[in-house]
């Protein structure tokens, strides 16, 4: 079993989903590919991808289908 992404879009809302489901006890890896630090000239800030292992996925698709309706 591997990672599946479950979320790409703005930090904000990645940060919000990612605590929902650890409040469930589900593991959720962040990966943030923003330069910004690195290149303080370019203000192009990809977007932040929510993963999670694919056996959790039954247990956090009625939060993540629950978030999405809420946005």
């Amino acid at each position: 079993m591997g990672l599946i992404k479950i979320f790409s879009g703005e930090e904000i809302l990645a940060v919000s989903l990612k605590e929902r489901l650890e409040e469930a006890a589900i593991e959720v890896v962040i990966r943030n590919n923003n330069q910004a630090n690195v290149l303080p000239s370019i203000s192009t800030p990809k977007a932040v991808e929510l993963f999670i292992q694919e056996v959790n996925f039954g247990k956090a698709n009625p939060i993540i289908e629950e978030f999405r309706l809420s946005i």
